[in-house]
């Protein structure tokens, strides 16, 4: 295995939550977007459903690499699923903003708090490889 591969299989996993929760702040942001559209259906991501199909698909990787981190576009529209509302509107709209609001605010503190993680990590890597 070259350094290379070494390397993306350390930053995989990190690249790979990032994506995921990238796109997740996306359709919620695309749920309020359309909160007063008329028979709209709110989106939402399988975080945990999806995270792991892409590891194991990584690991069964023929090449021995970690699939490059990225996840692919088909494998995020698979675990995408629509919400089913608290309570129902009148017009088959099933985007509830209060609950997007909150779904949002925490999507948001979760991408960030990854995207420091991994931050954190290449730090590390830069640091490992200037002998620090």
């Amino acid at each position: 295995m070259s350094i290379i591969n070494k390397f993306e299989s350390y930053l995989s996993f990190s690249q790979a939550a990032l994506d995921i929760k990238a796109r997740r702040v996306q359709i919620i942001s695309e749920n309020i977007v359309n909160a007063s559209t008329p028979g709209f259906k709110a989106k939402d991501i399988d975080f945990a459903k999806l995270l792991n199909q892409h590891m194991a698909n990584s690991r069964q990787s023929q090449d021995g690499s970690a699939g490059g981190g990225r996840v692919s576009v088909q494998d995020i529209q698979s675990s995408t699923y629509y919400r089913v509302p608290l309570s129902p509107s009148v017009d088959n709209n099933t985007v509830e903003i209060g609950v997007e609001q909150a779904k949002f605010g925490h999507a948001s503190s979760d991408y960030q708090a990854s995207l420091q993680m991994f931050e954190s990590k290449l730090s590390g890597l830069f640091k490992a490889l200037r002998g620090e």
